[in-house]
């Protein structure tokens, strides 16, 4: 696990995510605090970004380890992987979480729908950046209708910026869909996994890396 984020960040990763969910299927409690001290250590600005569900033991872990960044986002029990934003609806213990955590001087991303109300909830709970839940786009983008999904998500990202809040975006984008969402505006960071450990296993993880790197980069 460590080698691997080690090939990430020698090939010029900026930053790294984890997500260290309550059954500890993508990674462990101990496996992200090795990973914090490594990034820390790493001897470059580079970011370390702890997400998950506002659950009392890893928000205690976020303070532990005290990465750039946490971004709160929604679980539903038995989920394989994130399925919607928060909204207005959310549970009052995500603004306890993120005022908690702004007190300790963590960046907060709130995950979020690309909606006028998700985006202005996320102001007022006290977030630093929205990262917006992508999936809707990369499957209009698959249908050939990516340029009317995007509108929506560049509207939104307007209206984020607005509001005072940076922009971050995840979920299902990958070497194809990227060349047209890297233009959203205010873009500050995408969150990439599947994809490119699936493109990995073609060319190796330093390439996949770099490749999305390239892309990103137009």
């Amino acid at each position: 696990m460590l080698s691997a984020v080690e090939v990430c960040l020698r090939a010029g990763a900026p930053g790294i995510t984890v997500h260290p969910r309550a059954d500890a299927r993508h990674i462990t409690s101990d496996d992200t605090r090795q990973v914090g001290e490594l990034v820390a250590a790493w001897g470059r600005d580079v970011e370390f970004n702890i997400e998950g569900d506002p659950r009392p033991d890893l928000i205690d872990l976020v303070v532990a380890v005290r990465p750039t960044q946490c971004t709160l986002v929604p679980v539903k029990p038995g989920e394989v992987t994130s399925q919607a934003g928060w909204g207005p609806d959310a549970p009052a213990g995500v603004i306890s979480a993120v005022d908690r955590l702004r007190s300790l001087g963590i960046r907060v991303s709130l995950f979020v729908d690309p909606e006028e109300s998700a985006i202005r909830w996320a102001a007022a709970a006290g977030a630093h950046r929205v990262e917006l839940y992508t999936e809707p786009f990369a499957r209009a983008f698959a249908r050939g209708d990516g340029e009317a999904s995007f509108g929506v998500y560049a509207r939104a990202a307007e209206l984020a910026h607005g509001l005072g809040l940076a922009i971050n975006a995840g979920h299902d984008l990958d070497l194809g869909n990227l060349t047209m969402f890297r233009r959203l505006p205010h873009l500050a960071e995408v969150s990439i996994g599947h994809a490119l450990v699936s493109h990995a296993l073609f060319v190796g993880l330093e390439r996949s890396v770099q490749d999305y790197l390239g892309v990103l980069a137009g």
